[in-house]
């Protein structure tokens, strides 16, 4: 191997590590929705429902660098207790892959492309992009002190779908709110369902988590409740964007999709890997799917 294609690996390797580090794989929970949002108010403002070339490259590059920016302060933050619990120790950022100085200039970087991005979309865009920041970075303050970082974690990703109107129609509408108070729920319930994984951890450490202070059976039934919030405001949003029965049909296969998460759970815990990432991630391309031939 010569040294130009040892610099190849190196840097793939790196990437790589960097994939990891954030969990990359997982923006299939919040991309759909912004898109989404982008595309119903597209159809509300012009009556079609493509936005443009330009909002999609920035409003992807909004999306993935708030991500980024947000599952970087996380894991910097972490460190100290990801180092301790099994599930977690081997994270790049516990075991030496990527370095603090690494991740605290990819924390930065990518704050710095959310914000200019932000510039270059609209003034309102602009104006949040810096509070934003603020809430996504909150999550990992909040499980150290409160158990409500569940529901901190769900209004951070309830926060795409408002980006996304923002992009496009520059204002916040009520049948948005909806759609991200569905996402807040939504997220907020399978991260419950997940966080039973790290329940005896976080008991033992001292961190704050509902499945630490309420055990898993009173959990399972907050889990429940988010979800069936979530189905509520999302018939909320069909309702107030008088979206027709595609929209209608999107609700349905999510409330599907929901009831199996909590059937695969409540049948066994080891199950928990497979109903957050395969039932949520068909979930919100599904819904996005729909919602293209809504209004496309």
């Amino acid at each position: 191997m010569n040294s130009e294609q040892l610099k190849r690996k190196t840097l793939l390797q790196k990437l790589n590590d960097f994939s990891e580090l954030v969990m990359f794989k997982h923006s299939v929970f919040s991309l759909p929705f912004i898109f989404i949002a982008m595309l119903v108010a597209s159809y509300l403002d012009t009556g079609a429902g493509w936005f443009g070339w330009k909002l999609l490259l920035l409003g992807t590059v909004a999306a993935v660098s708030a991500r980024n920016f947000a599952m970087g302060v996380n894991r910097y933050l972490d460190r100290d207790i990801d180092i301790l619990n099994p599930r977690t120790k081997n994270r790049p950022s516990v075991d030496g892959r990527v370095s603090s100085g690494q991740m605290l200039l990819f924390i930065v970087v990518n704050a710095f492309l959310f914000v200019v991005v932000a510039y270059f979309i609209n003034g309102l865009a602009f104006k949040l992009s810096v509070p934003i920041l603020v809430v996504l970075g909150a999550y990992t303050f909040f499980k150290r002190f409160s158990a409500l970082a569940h529901l901190i974690l769900g209004v951070s990703l309830g926060l795409a779908p408002i980006a996304g109107v923002v992009a496009v129609s520059g204002e916040i509408t009520l049948w948005s709110v909806y759609l991200a108070t569905g996402v807040m729920f939504w997220v907020a319930g399978f991260d419950l369902l997940y966080s039973l994984q790290d329940m005896a951890f976080d008991k033992a450490n001292n961190l704050h988590s509902i499945p630490s202070k309420f055990g898993a059976e009173k959990t399972m039934m907050i889990a429940r409740v988010f979800h069936s919030l979530t189905v509520v405001f999302w018939v909320g949003f069909v309702v107030n964007a008088k979206l027709g029965i595609l929209a209608e049909a999107a609700v349905m296969f999510a409330a599907v999709m929901l009831t199996y998460e909590h059937y695969l759970v409540n049948k066994d815990f080891t199950k928990i890997d497979r109903a957050f990432f395969t039932v949520n991630g068909y979930l919100g391309f599904v819904f996005l799917f729909f919602i293209i031939l809504e209004v496309v």
